[in-house]
């Protein structure tokens, strides 16, 4: 058995693609082959491989306990409309050029139709305080119910108006809406627009202020929210010429819109200060400066060595205190010699007590 679980029948614009999926169950496992049939009336099956069509045509099979394949055409043409037929067959002999096959091929089919695709004007409108994007569509194909207006996969605006124009607007600044907006007309299938909003790269530091220690690794990181991607990225340090990648102890890492600048075995004397990422994309450039310190390695000690030189005085001023203490000294008025002053107090009764007898 085989069966095509795409859709039966699709409509596609011109400069669009299609991905058709065909599964054969048998044993032992049949082989799946893709046929095409144009709609002009003397055109007949004509068999596809991989890269038919100027390398337009994609097919992937894989045979693991049963057949899969999927086809995909790539940037469509009013020619590729037509019959697309996904044929199994697990006979020895399918392939055979002068015997028929005991077991015919099975056979599933799916309608494609690509249509001229119409033409959207797409403008923008800016002024001081809000941006104007604009899509008209020129000899709509079909009926419209409704309009989508989207950035990247999330959804700004929708309606369900008819017209051929339609129009999403910005309150705010254009440094802080760049990107590429799409206007989505709601027919079958759907038409679609681009507007770009370009400006120059608003580079930020991913910190302002970057610390590290003497002899370790330091890391300066930039990036560019905006759009249109960055193209170069060239990292200073103060006013000095543009930092090599590779030259000294310099590496830079920049991909899109993100650069990162490692300096190995930092120095105190050579690498504290501030480091500048310039930017430069098509509608120009943009930069941002961090701040790097370099501590010596002994920076994180320090506290722990001021609270061990506090002990260390505390415990020299009790000792000296205690060394210069007088040994009479009373305390907490007791005298630290109570059996001496009891034996003193004694003699002195018994001097008394002579005294009187004599008298």
């Amino acid at each position: 058995a085989g069966f095509i679980k795409s859709p039966l029948s699709q409509k596609r614009l011109t400069q669009d693609s299609v991905e058709l999926y065909c599964e054969a169950i048998g044993n032992p496992i049949p082989e799946i082959q893709w046929w095409f049939e144009g709609i002009e009336p003397n055109e007949t099956y004509a068999q596809l491989w991989d890269g038919a069509r100027q390398d337009r045509v994609k097919i992937n099979a894989t045979y693991n306990l049963h057949s899969t394949s999927t086809i995909y055409i790539a940037n469509l043409t009013s020619d590729d409309s037509g019959m697309y037929e996904c044929r199994a067959s697990n006979d020895p002999d399918r392939n055979h050029l002068s015997k028929s096959p005991k077991v015919k091929w099975i056979r599933s089919q799916a309608n494609v139709f690509v249509i001229e695709r119409p033409e959207v004007k797409a403008d923008l409108l800016t002024t001081s305080d809000k941006l104007v994007l604009t899509c008209n569509v020129t000899a709509p194909h079909a009926t419209i119910s409704g309009h989508e207006w989207m950035l990247g996969d999330k959804i700004l605006q929708t309606d369900t108006e008819s017209s051929t124009l339609t129009r999403y607007t910005i309150e705010g600044k254009i440094e802080d809406h760049s990107g590429v907006y799409e206007c989505v007309y709601k027919t079958d299938p759907a038409i679609r627009g681009q507007v770009t909003v370009s400006v120059a790269p608003q580079v930020m530091a991913y910190k302002k202020s970057e610390h590290g220690n003497e002899g370790d690794t330091g890391v300066l990181t930039c990036k560019n929210p905006s759009f249109p991607p960055v193209k170069t990225w060239v990292w200073y340090k103060k006013s000095q010429e543009a930092i090599t990648n590779g030259s000294g102890r310099y590496i830079i890492k920049s991909s899109g819109n993100k650069t990162e600048l490692r300096i190995l075995k930092l120095n105190i004397e050579e690498d504290t200060g501030d480091y500048h990422c310039n930017a430069t994309n098509d509608a120009g450039s943009g930069g941002a400066t961090v701040n790097l310190r370099v501590r010596s390695r002994l920076a994180a000690l320090w506290p722990f060595l001021g609270i061990v030189a506090e002990v260390l005085v505390l415990v020299t001023i009790i000792f000296i205190y205690e060394k210069r203490r007088k040994p009479d000294e009373v305390l907490d008025g007791k005298s630290p010699f109570p059996l001496s002053r009891k034996s003193n107090a004694t003699n002195h009764k018994d001097k008394n007590v002579r005294q009187r007898n004599a008298n």
